[in-house]
This record gives structure tokens, C-alpha cells and sequence, in this order.
């Protein structure tokens, strides 16, 4: 009796909780709900009535769109993004991952130096190494779309080589000991056991670069002076920034600018939750 007593208050405290954050969920998408409401507007109705539906009187169709996307050089700028992007990615997950391997292999004092070293990096905020990492990214030519992604390298290092770690040491080392004595060099024996064992770790460090990537302001703002070369979260905030008061246009190339990052998310929620879940057991 006791056990059905506490089995039933557990199903009553997951209902509650359930509602709960479900509530929290829709405070979460409020504000996402009411951009793309008000990009649906007249200009004229959003400061009269930004909490409304955009009825036939408000209804101003697809013109606010139109005009963000001209106005911010909205598929200029998503190539760029896409560009930056996926070499970033491409390029973290391939340093990071080789990384985490020689550290979860070779242990000694200077793989934990520099593993501490990669956890301490997550804490540095960008505004510390701002000025620095500016003049000497402008020395050596990093200020360009195909070589900024180098820039992210050195941000996304210090998480990505935590989470590869912990991949990496689940993985039996006789695997890959049998790899080798079958033949297998030092890096087939990555190539082909390790990498794909830490699949779910991939996935993960992959959507979290890509998102933070996609969405990065900053770093693009500074470090890419060129107009023609911005990506697309400098161009939304520029033309924001010369549009202060045409709400309207301006809730269009938000929409715009987060419709893509939504789709990855949606897509790639499933690789996401699985490779967290799968790093959480070890052994």
C-alpha cells in the first residue's frame, strides 16, 4: 500500500511539473509568437496595437518581408553564414575530436595542462581578449570569412574537447589495440573505431557549434569590416540600427534571420537529447 501511495504521488508531482514547464515553455515563445505576428503587420499598427492579430485592416502580407530582405542583403549574407558556419563546424569537430583523443590516450602532466587549460578557456569572457585577438587576427589575416572560422576554433575548443573527452575515455582502449594489431595505423584507428564510436558526441559538439556559430554577433561584427562579406546577424542588427522605427520591417528580418536556426533545431533535436543522453553513461 505504502509503494502505490508513493507511486501515485509521483505520477501527481510529474503532472504538476509537466504543467508547469509547459507553462514556462509559452513564456519562452511569447516573445518569438509576437515577432512573427507583428511582421505580419502595418507599420501604423504596432505601437497601437502590438498585442493583437494582424486582422484585414492590419494585414500588411508579405511587404514588410520583402523589404527586410533588401534592405539587410538578406541571401548575400546567408551565403556567408552558411560558409562560415559549416567550416567552423567542420573545423572544430575535427581539431577538438583528434584532441580529445590524444588527452583520453596519453596521460601525462601536459595532457592535463592543456586539458585544464580548454576548461579554463569556457570561463574567459570575449570581451577580455577583445582588443588583442583583434590587432593580431588583423596581422595574420584572419578578418576574412574563409579564415574567421580559426577565430571560433579557439572559442569552441575548450567545450568541445570537455565533451569529446568524455566520449572518448568510454571508449575500450583494446578496441582500439585490436585495430592496430590487425593493421590499423594511429589515425585509422580514430578514423575508424573512435570517431564513429563517439557518433553521439559529434552530433552534440556539431548542433552546439552550429547554433552558436549561426547566431554569433560579435566576433563577425568586429572582425569583418568588409559590408559585402557580413553575415547575417550583422545585417539584421545593421539594418535594425538604421531602421529604429519601422518595428514592422524590422520584426520581418528577425523572423527571417531565426527561421533557418529554428529549422536546424527542430531537425537536429533528436542527435542533440540522444548524444547528451549518451555521453551521461560511461563504462
Amino acid at each position: 500500500m505504502a509503494k502505490k501511495g508513493l507511486q501515485k504521488k509521483t505520477r501527481i508531482a510529474n503532472k504538476i511539473l509537466t504543467v508547469v514547464f509547459s507553462l514556462v515553455s509559452l513564456l519562452y515563445l511569447y516573445p518569438l509568437v509576437m515577432m512573427v505576428l507583428n511582421s505580419f503587420k502595418k507599420k501604423a499598427f504596432i505601437s497601437r496595437a502590438p498585442f493583437a492579430l494582424p486582422t484585414d485592416k492590419m494585414f500588411a502580407g508579405l511587404a514588410n518581408y520583402e523589404l527586410g530582405i533588401a534592405r539587410t542583403n538578406f541571401w548575400g549574407s546567408m551565403v556567408w553564414s552558411v560558409v562560415i558556419t559549416v567550416l567552423s563546424v567542420f573545423l572544430i569537430l575535427l581539431c577538438t575530436s583528434m584532441c580529445a583523443w590524444f588527452i583520453s590516450r596519453v596521460v601525462n602532466g601536459w595532457t592535463k595542462l592543456v586539458y585544464l587549460l580548454c576548461i579554463f578557456s569556457m570561463v574567459v569572457p570575449f570581451q577580455m581578449v577583445m582588443f588583442t585577438l583583434s590587432k593580431l587576427a588583423n596581422t595574420v589575416q584572419l578578418n576574412t570569412p574563409w579564415t574567421i572560422p580559426i577565430v571560433y576554433l579557439g572559442f569552441g575548443a575548450g567545450l568541445a574537447v570537455f565533451m569529446f573527452t568524455g566520449y572518448m575515455r568510454s571508449c575500450p582502449i583494446a578496441i582500439e589495440e585490436s585495430a592496430m594489431i590487425d593493421g590499423c595505423s594511429r589515425f585509422q584507428a580514430y578514423w575508424r573505431i573512435i570517431l564513429p564510436f563517439s557518433l553521439p558526441g559529434v552530433a552534440s559538439v556539431g548542433v552546439f557549434t552550429l547554433m552558436n556559430v549561426w547566431n554569433e554577433y560579435t566576433i563577425a561584427s568586429i572582425f569583418i569590416q568588409d559590408k559585402n562579406l557580413r553575415t547575417l546577424s550583422v545585417g539584421i542588427r545593421q539594418f535594425m540600427m538604421q531602421n529604429t522605427t519601422d518595428w514592422a520591417s524590422m520584426s520581418a528580418a528577425a523572423t527571417i534571420a531565426v527561421l533557418p536556426a529554428f529549422v536546424m533545431i527542430i531537425f537536429a533535436q533528436k542527435y542533440l537529447v540522444g548524444g547528451l543522453t549518451s555521453g551521461s553513461v560511461k563504462g
